[in-house]
């Protein structure tokens, strides 16, 4: 007895078949065998229509991306971050960034190619690239080539994953008529390299699947390979494309279990040979992205040779690789009784006192301890001078010459007001587990205050007892009794200290933050021979060396990003387009960029996302109570093909609420494009493509079409989805060209114009 696709069944006693987290085969695969190859052409469209609509659609893009690219002809948003690392690369001068370096060397080398010398550096929102020379088109040109393309894998995917060419339509116009992808990909900005990795990752991963009763042939091969190689440009482009890797990863964790099913159709796989595919996917889909991601910070450190702005993010030892450093330069050896200043390496703050004295109570009725404040201060002052002592005075005529080294026990004087630097056990005034940094008089601390006054001097990455010396000398200052670390940070201390920076000792050894260095030698003449320097070799340090010293600033100073910014905005705003970002006004023009999707295809996408996780809850619980809504190769193509798109959207979403630092709405961008995907998916599941009314598929039988009327169910399908998606291209179009001029930056709107377009309060520009 024939069954529709859409009759409720009883169950009888045999389960459904669970379906996993993979990309499905192409729709041929499903319908080869129940519909006649005209039929099949009918329900999915034949694959000129598919070439032609792919053809309009990258045309489209390519328009949408690249019309009016030259407007503004200024500096805008965060163009001022990586158009400037493009000049740094072109200038060969060492950088730091919190991003890998793939997408930012993508950029240099469009400079590179249109003859660019890299002297302009994007200082300011709103500098002219037109009075600077800059040729900021081919720049933009880039990222918006890219974004282009974007759309075009969004229709490869649907096509490859054998949707109807309706269905791949509206997946690919969702993000080509998308306000927010079209404003990211027109400007200086790394999100468009980013997405299309993404999207290519997802494309090439779904052709080697389809593979996989081919396995160890050259395509499989190719695939296995391509895929690897997107996945190492997406995570060479910024962090958040792990993401990416997981959303893979899972897929692959799935077909990997089912190859080691001895149930398996296609027959039980031999350890060994689960070995070998388990060994290609890892070799592919690990090693070979690894190796890529390793291959781009090899080239990054290859051509920043010259010292630059992110020297100070970098070891000593790191900064003696560049030319022309600063610190190789100027370092000195300092001896005792040397005049120094110290400074913090991360705030930039120097070691400073002055008479005045902690109160006797803090705020939160902690005592203290009275003593001279020691803090620290942002500017050169003859109150950071302090004089370097030996824990053991050497013997009267026997006093100067003396080097400093590594792991020498020190004292410090505070020469102005003639005290001597101590740490006890008192509180400090922020931290009560850390301790007070104070300063005793001579007499103290040449009695029984002798110990409380001795520091350990540990230089970072030292060599034995190396000397100690200025800038090149980063060091930890260790108090000798108590093993704590001088230490400081960003929050003022109150009125009482004159708002300057709180110095306490810190009971975590180990963290980076308790770096210093010694910024000059003021007692050391001008002339004298000590500062006489004799020029040096570039050192060479390993690249492994290098890389992992760069990981862990890169992380370190990206998880530090969480000051507050006035576009930030929260994960849970996204998907309903709550708030956008203002990147560029003139007044002047009334003309604004305002970062923001398209809301109307946004809020399809996202309410389509619940439908979905709505039918999967009604089908689980349909199935708890022996009923089959759908028929097993319809679920199998939901659970396997849609839901690893859905997958796709999870995982490039859900994470961020786990994060602490700034967040924008561009962070959202690869998880709107896979939520795109369910919606060209779940649109085609709801209009029932899928023929209907057929027997499950009979491989011996020649008589699998059905009845007439039938097939005419299975037109209406096919018609009803094409009005259907035609009206959401329409609505999604229609919202596209309202906020074009937020995109594009132009045309100029008056006041009741930009009012129309506060749909949800967005903070939009009013022009003066």
């Amino acid at each position: 007895m024939s069954s529709s696709a859409t009759t409720v069944r009883q169950r009888g006693g045999q389960g459904s078949k669970k379906a996993g987290l993979v990309p499905q085969p192409t729709r041929d695969d499903q319908l080869s065998d129940i519909v006649k190859p005209e039929k099949l052409k009918a329900a999915v469209g034949s694959e000129w229509d598919y070439k032609l609509a792919l053809a309009v659609i990258t045309t489209l893009a390519f328009i949408t991306r690249f019309w009016g690219i030259g407007h503004p002809n200024e500096v805008v948003f965060d163009e001022v971050h990586f158009g400037k690392f493009a000049s740094y690369y072109l200038q060969r001068t060492y950088f730091f960034d919190v991003h890998p370096p793939f997408g930012k060397l993508l950029f240099a080398l469009m400079g590179w190619f249109v003859g660019y010398d890299g002297h302009f550096l994007f200082d300011n929102i709103g500098d002219s690239y037109i009075d600077n020379n800059v040729p900021y088109v081919a720049f933009r040109a880039m990222p918006a080539l890219l974004g282009a393309l974007t759309v075009s894998t969004t229709f490869l995917i649907m096509w490859e994953s054998g949707y109807s060419l309706p269905a791949a339509v509206v997946a690919s116009g969702l993000v080509l008529f998308d306000n927010a992808h079209i404003g990211q990909t027109r400007l200086i900005l790394l999100d468009a390299t980013l997405v299309f990795a993404m999207s290519v990752s997802v494309l090439c991963y779904i052709r080697f699947y389809k593979l996989r009763h081919e396995p160890f042939g050259r395509k499989w091969w190719k695939w296995l390979l391509l895929t690897g190689v997107a996945l190492s440009c997406v995570i060479s482009t910024k962090y958040v494309g792990v993401f990416t890797f997981f959303t893979i990863g899972s897929a692959v964790a799935i077909d990997l279990w089912g190859l080691l099913d001895v149930n398996r159709r296609q027959g039980a796989l031999t350890l060994p040979d689960f070995g070998k595919h388990f060994a290609a996917r890892a070799f592919g889909l690990i090693g070979v992205p690894f190796f890529f991601y390793l291959f781009w910070f090899q080239v990054h450190f290859a051509i920043l040779s010259r010292s630059g702005p992110g020297d100070d993010f970098m070891s000593p030892e790191f900064q003696e690789t560049l030319s022309d450093n600063i610190m190789s330069l100027q370092a000195v050896a300092i001896d005792y009784h040397d005049a120094i200043t110290l400074r913090h390496k991360d705030t930039k703050t120097y070691l400073h006192s002055h008479p005045d004295r902690y109160p006797l109570r803090y705020d939160d009725g902690r005592v203290s301890s009275q003593g001279q404040q020691v803090t620290g201060y942002p500017y050169n002052d003859t109150n950071n001078h302090w004089q370097i002592l030996p824990a053991t005075p050497f013997a009267q005529g026997d006093i100067f010459g003396h080097h400093v080294k590594n792991g020498d026990i020190i004292k410090l004087r505070h020469l102005v007001t003639d005290t001597i630097l101590l740490s006890h056990d008192v509180a400090s005034p922020y931290y009560p587990t850390n301790q007070e940094f104070t300063t005793v008089t001579i007499e103290e601390a040449n009695g029984d205050r002798h110990n409380d006054t001795l520091f350990e001097l540990k230089i970072e990455n030292a060599k034995g007892k190396q000397d100690f010396k200025t800038m090149s000398g980063q060091f930890k200052l260790i108090h000798y009794p108590s093993k704590v670390a001088m230490w400081t940070h960003a929050t003022p201390l109150p009125e009482w200290a004159f708002k300057q920076a709180e110095i306490n000792g810190n009971k975590n050894l180990q963290q980076s933050s308790n770096v210093w260095y010694v910024d000059d030698i003021p007692s050391l003449p001008a002339d004298s021979e000590r500062r006489i320097k004799e020029p040096k070799k570039i050192k060479h340090v390993p690249f492994l060396k290098k890389y992992f010293e760069l990981q862990r600033a890169m992380f370190y100073h990206n998880n530090a990003l969480t000051s507050s910014h006035p576009y930030a905005s929260q994960p849970i705003q996204w998907p309903f387009l709550l708030r956008g970002v203002s990147f560029w006004t003139q007044n002047d023009t009334k003309q604004q960029i305002y970062f923001l999707g398209n809301p109307l295809g946004w809020w399809l996408a996202s309410s389509l996302l619940a439908v979905f996780t709505g039918i999967v809850g009604a089908d689980q619980l349909s199935q708890r109570r022996g009923i089959d809504a759908l028929d097993e190769r319809t679920r199998s193509r939901f659970y396997n093909s849609t839901g690893f798109f859905f997958l796709a959207w999870a995982a490039h979403y859900l994470p961020f609420f786990l994060m602490g630092r700034q967040l924008f709405l561009h962070h959202y961008l690869p998880a709107h494009l896979a939520s795109a995907l369910v919606t060209g998916a779940l649109l085609e599941f709801v209009f029932n493509l899928d023929p209907i009314g057929l027997e499950e598929p009979s491989y011996s039988s020649t008589t699998a079409v059905g009845a007439d009327g039938k097939r005419k169910q299975l037109k209406s399908g096919v018609a009803g989805f094409v009005g259907g998606g035609g009206v959401v291209l329409a609505v999604v179009v229609g919202g596209w060209w309202f906020f074009l001029p937020l995109t594009y930056g132009k045309p100029g709107l008056d006041v009741a114009q930009v009012n129309a377009r506060k749909w949800l309060g967005y903070d939009l520009h009013f022009a003066k």
